[in-house]
């Protein structure tokens, strides 16, 4: 997937994205230096490329909220309980229900923990309800980067 980071810089730069994925891109490089890690199993981070009808078209990551000790601090959900992300980067493809079948079946599928959460910008409006619209539900409000955020958890079936 190393291979795929221009294409993911790229969509971290465009606008539908760059609102909401919370950093700012300045270069290739930057992209690299904070993905690499993870592509390289030095990072607990799996990363994804979503594709549909055999195109790229955006990225999935989950993680142990465990494994990362100050992201555990404000969603304070315990041990087992992994994180999840989503970015569409192809924004003709957004608003037409894919994310939510996207979230539902990685959810569920891909991620191996009992329970999944991510927590999703406030006035990201079109975020949160997709994770709902995926199953998962609103837990509670937690503050992260000194923004208002929605936590969404989905459980799994035992």
């Amino acid at each position: 997937m190393e291979a795929d980071l221009p294409q993911l810089h790229d969509w971290l730069k465009r606008p539908h994205v760059r609102r909401w994925w919370g950093w700012e891109v300045a270069d290739l490089e930057k992209t690299v230096a904070h993905y690499l890690p993870a592509l390289r199993g030095e990072e607990p981070t799996d990363l994804y490329v979503l594709v549909i009808d055999g195109r790229d078209c955006g990225m999935l990551e989950t993680y142990l909220a465990a494994d990362y000790p100050e992201w555990e601090a404000i969603v304070q959900v315990g041990p087992g309980v992994a994180g999840v992300d989503i970015l569409v980067g192809e924004e003709e493809l957004t608003g037409h229900g894919l994310g939510p079948r996207v979230l539902e079946a990685f959810a569920r599928e891909r991620v191996a923990a009992r329970s999944v959460v991510a927590t999703v910008e406030e006035a990201n409006r079109r975020s949160w309800r997709a994770f709902e619209k995926a199953g998962f539900r609103h837990v509670r409000d937690v503050e992260e980067e000194g923004k208002p955020h929605r936590l969404m958890r989905l459980d799994r079936a035992a």
